[in-house]
Order: structure tokens, then sequence, then C-alpha cells
């Protein structure tokens, strides 16, 4: 635009609505290559956040393969994964509902149920689902009647088409990836409480005779995603260097690296069944590798020689499967929403299978990140920087009074094992095209960047995040950046501790904040959360009992008496990660001390929210609060409905 308006920061007119922001939205899942078909899965929130499955034949058709209310979403460690597979058209999937496992064989009508119930909130659930001949392999979690964690139990099990199952491992806290071999043998990751598998998982292999082996992992060890080779070769990622790289155990059991680029191949399993490589014929390989500006996708052939595959526009992949001589999988960029690709081994123009919906903007409304590193205090760690994502405000039908500067919004992700991708997200351009900067932080602790940066956060959870999210912060404003007097904090699970921690333990830097499902109080969550991370903290924060007084004094609940900074709170009601409690404890201590807040409790969501309209309502009330506390108007136009901000 040639002649753009004036307008203060934050109030910027934008088609970023929530209402754009959820419209025909899905999040692509896992992708599951059969013969040559290519499936994928989609949660979509316009449709009550079910997860839906969706083929696309050889000839380009693409069909839903089950029609609502179907939802292929599993419940194991609550973060679920691998909730479906299929192979010569055979379908098996866990239906959310009732976490029963379901098949759809070739010419069947309507999917058939292979377990008995009961499912949920006890019974049994089924996920990470491999096929193998007359059935799938899968990881089992039986829940006893009393909910409690700590009667939980995992396996790996083999189950029939007629219903009948067979125990192949049982006896660790937790097992993963069941992979058969080539001549009869099984892989698996396994690990025991208090680690998390990104801390320390196994890598087995049971013989066709029964012996059983360790081949990698271990205390101070991670291993991930194995693959077999047909050769009898077994692929895996593990940390042992600093990175996740890519090793092989040998057909005669000796181990060997194959690729280690010094920057990590893979990520933490928070859910299963994710791939990041794709193997074919030959010993071939393609992998994603890690730089400032996304990932490559990088062809390694059996001399070790590698090649980047062009895939112009995508930055970042996952779901990694081999298809013919193509690997399909999940992409996206800064200026691109996930799509399905397929991209040749040849070098030739990847294809997509599964474009991003029409959003109908010129790419000038995208806010482009930028990859930067602030000094933040040691503390202890041996690290002295940190990392983040920054987004500068982005409309060209607008621009600021001269002498302005923008309101900041600090981004903290969940996890906290996870890390910012430089993958086009309108949640994020909802607030750049109204004139915020966004900054995405990886604290450290985020993956990414190696053991060594996410064991940095080891018994410091509370502590060095609370150092990063505030240097980031103050290294923007004093780059002239962002306006040091309307900074804001926001995030969700973990993301939601790390703020409630910075508003209540370190006042003074922001001046509002918003937690979505974040963690309250840390003893709370180690007494009351689901057996996956019922132990996690032990790391984090420090063993518990034992030490409740450091939970208590990490706790933002116990800091209440300095909390008075405005906070908007969103919660699931449903919310078995960070149960309503949490929430209910924050807002009441708000209300008792008289400080401006907003709360929305949204009935028949878990973790994260999933429904169109809870999203919409989020975003807008979030919005909304703060407009009402750092005192701009919003854009007429979209008729945002003003959240309540209480002060009692």
């Amino acid at each position: 635009m040639t002649n753009p308006a004036t307008a203060p920061f934050g109030s910027w007119p934008t088609p970023i609505t929530s209402a754009l922001v959820v419209r025909a939205a899905a999040r692509l899942g896992e992708v599951v290559v059969d013969g040559d078909d290519i499936w994928w899965s989609e949660s979509r929130p316009g449709e009550a956040g079910r997860s839906a499955l969706v083929r696309r034949s050889a000839d380009g058709s693409v069909t839903d393969v089950l029609p609502p209310p179907w939802n292929a979403r599993t419940r194991v460690h609550e973060y679920g994964g691998g909730a479906w597979t299929v192979a010569d058209g055979d379908l098996w999937f866990t239906e959310f509902t009732d976490q029963r496992l379901y098949r759809l064989a070739p010419g069947d009508s309507a999917p058939v149920a292979v377990t008995p119930e009961p499912g949920i909130p006890s019974g049994v659930r089924f996920g990470d689902l491999h096929p193998v001949p007359g059935g799938v392999l899968a990881v089992r979690e039986s829940h006893a009647a009393s909910g409690a964690a700590v009667d939980v139990v995992n396996e790996l099990v083999r189950v029939a088409a007629d219903g009948a199952v067979e125990v192949l491992v049982s006896g660790p806290d937790f097992v993963s990836d069941p992979r058969p071999g080539p001549s009869g043998e099984l892989a698996w990751l396994q690990w025991d409480h208090p680690r998390m598998p990104w801390d320390a998982a196994q890598l087995m292999v049971r013989s066709p005779d029964g012996t059983e082996s360790v081949v990698a992992g271990g205390p101070g060890e991670s291993v991930v995603q194995p693959v077999w080779e047909p050769d009898g070769g077994l692929l895996f990622f593990c940390d042992r260097t600093d990175v996740w790289a890519l090793y092989r155990r040998r057909p005669d059991g000796a181990v060997e690296p194959v690729l280690d680029v010094g920057a990590d191949l893979a990520g933490p399993q928070w859910q299963l069944g994710a791939s990041r490589i794709a193997l074919f014929p030959g010993g071939r390989v393609v992998v994603d590798v890690r730089a400032d500006d996304g990932e490559r996708l990088t062809l390694r052939d059996p001399s070790g020689g590698l090649r980047e595959l062009p895939t112009p526009g995508y930055t970042a992949f996952r779901a990694l499967r081999a298809a013919g001589d193509a690997v399909a999988c999940v992409a996206g960029g800064p200026s691109a929403e996930p799509v399905v690709l397929s991209v040749p081994l040849d070098g030739s123009g990847a294809r997509v299978l599964r474009p991003a919906r029409d959003l109908g903007l010129d790419p000038a409304w995208f806010s482009r990140p930028e990859h930067v590193s602030f000094p933040t205090p040691d503390g202890g760690t041996g690290i002295g920087s940190a990392h983040a994502l920054v987004y500068p405000p982005a409309n060209p039908g607008v621009r600021a009074p001269e002498g302005d500067l923008p309101p900041l919004l600090v981004v903290v992700h969940g996890g906290p094992t996870a890390s910012a991708t430089p993958v086009l997200n309108l949640d994020v351009q909802y607030w750049t095209s109204r004139g915020f900067c966004v900054a995405d932080v990886d604290y450290r602790g985020s993956t990414g960047y190696g053991r060594r940066y996410r064991d940095a956060l080891q018994g410091r959870w509370g502590e060095v995040d609370l150092d990063d999210v505030i240097a980031c912060a103050r290294f923007l404003a004093d780059s002239g950046r962002v306006d040091p007097a309307r900074m804001a904090i926001r995030g969700g699970s973990a993301g939601g501790f790390t703020t409630l921690a910075a508003l209540a333990m370190r006042p003074g830097t922001f001046s509002a904040g918003a937690s979505h499902f974040g963690v309250a109080d840390l003893g709370a969550l180690a007494r009351d959360t689901h057996k996956f991370e019922s132990r996690y903290l032990d790391g984090l924060v420090s063993p518990w009992p034992e030490r409740a007084d450091v939970y208590a004094e990490r706790s933002p609940i116990s800091h209440v008496g300095t909390l008075d900074t405005p906070l908007a709170v969103f919660q699931g009601e449903e919310d078995r990660i960070v149960p309503l409690e949490q929430a209910e404890a924050i807002v009441a201590a708000l209300r008792a001390r008289r400080v401006p807040h907003a709360y929305l409790l949204f009935p028949g969501e878990q973790h994260g929210f999933r429904r169109a309209e809870n999203i919409r309502a989020a975003l807008d009330g979030e919005l909304s609060f703060y407009a009402q506390v750092w005192g701009f108007d919003l854009p007429t136009a979209e008729a945002i409905p003003p959240i309540e901000v209480r002060r009692g």
C-alpha cells in the first residue's frame, strides 16, 4: 500500500483475525506410506478438534477415511502419538472417546472394535501402533480404577485381529517404539522413573531365541527412533556426543557412528510415533539437519556423502517417510503453513500433496523471524547465552506514529523441553499484524542445541528459565526495538509456569501476562499428575517429596504476596496434565490481592485448546486484556468482545 494509515501499535487493523486463525485450520500430524498411497492425520478445530485420517491415492484423489465423529487419537502418556497405522489398506486406530482399538479392513463399510471396553478414565489405552502380519504391535497403558499414577502399567503387546493380546515386554516403567526386525528380532525403547526418555532411554533388542541386549542408552544417554535396515542393521539417534546424532548397530552387533553434524538430528519424545529419518534401498537415508535459519532435508548416501534436497520456502520438517524415490513429510516455513510434501531424492522439484489453506493474504502481512542470541546470567550452568526467534511488527497497511515503539510479547514454549520453530503460525501473526513484537524464546533447557544446553535446566527450573525470558525482554528493550513499559509474557503448560514465576518472583520487567493452563504449584503438580510426568520434576527441580521446601520456594503460588502484575488465565476444565485446581489457586490469589485479572474456563477441553470457539475466545480475550491494561483501542471492524477484567 502506497499510503499507509497511521495508528498506535497494538490497534492496527488486520485481516488476521481469530476467525481466520481457525477457519479451515488443521494441525497436520503423522504420515504413513502404504504402497502407492500416502496417509496423514489432521486435527481440525472446526470439527471439535477431532483427529481425522486422510488418504491420497496414486491417482491424486484425496479421501477422508474416517467421517465424523470418529477421532483417531490416543491418550497414552496423555500426549498421545502413534494412534493409527495402516498396511495393505488395513487400518488400525485408537478411538479417542473410548480408547479402544478399532480396525477398518479393506472392503469394510465401518470400523470394528477389536479390544473390549472399558476405555477412559480407567481401563486400557493403545498407542505407538506398528503393523505386523495379522495385527499390530502397540504400547498398552493399563489404568487401575484408583486412577493413581503409581497403578498405571505400560507394556509392549501384540494385538491380533480377533482381539487376542500377547504381552511382549513388561517390567520397565515405560516402553515405546516396538519395531520387528527382518529376521524375527524385536527392538524397543525403555526407561524408568525418575528419568524422562530424553534423559536416559535404552535401546533394547531381543533375538529370535529370546536373548536380550542393550544396544545403547542408559544414564546420561538418550536414544530415540530406532529403524531396522533390510540386512539386519539397526539405525537410531543417540546423544552420547552432546547432540542426537545417527548411529548404526551392525548385524554383527557392533555400534558405529553414521552422521554427526554437531546439531540435533532428532527431538525429545513427547509424543509417540515420531519419525525424523526416512530409509531407502541401498543404505540411503534422509534426515533433517538444523541450522539457525531452519532445517534442511539432507540425503546421506552409503559412502557418507551428504546432499541437501531442494525445498524452496520450507525450513522445518517432521514425520519423514520413504515413498518410492521421494520423502513424504510434513513441511513448513516462515511464509508457509505446514503441508504434506513429497521431495524426490533426485533433486527435482518438491510436490505438495496436501496444500495449506488459502489464506488470501499477500506475504507482506507475514512477519519473518530473526534468530537472535542474547547474553544471560550464567547461573552456574556454564552457558551464558540463550536464543529466541524474534518477529517484528508487520502490516503493509499501517504505520506507527513517529517515535513510538511496539509492545513486546515474550512467548514461553512448553515442555519445558521443546523449542521455537520458524514456521508460519497465525497465532503469532495475529499479534505481529496488530503491531506487537513477538519473541519466541528458546531458554536454556530447550531442545535443538544439544544435551548440554538441554541439561542446563536440570535442578534449575524456575531459575535459569526466568533469567532467560527476562534477559530476552531487556535485550530487546535496551536495543531500542520495543517499549520497555509495555512488555508482556505468555505461555502454556510449562511455559505458563515460567510466565507465572516471572511475574510473581521477578516483578518489574513485565507489565502484563497470560497463563494458558500454567503450573502454579509445583508440589501439587508432583502429587497429582499423570504417570508419564509424575517424576519429571525430580530432575527439573529436586527429588519429591524429600525436597518439598524447594518446590514451595519455586512455586508461583508461594509468592502471590508480590504478584501485582495484571494477569489473564485460560484453562481447560478436563486437563489431567495441569489440573484445574492449579488455575483456580492462582485466580483466587489474584482476587484476594485485588490484582487486575481475567479468567476463562473452557468445559470439554483437555491440555491445550482444540475447539475453534475456544481458540478464538482465548486469542481475542488475551488481546482485549492487553488493550484494557495498556490503554489502546481495538479495531472496531472486528467487534472483539471485551474480556471481563476483575479486581476482586
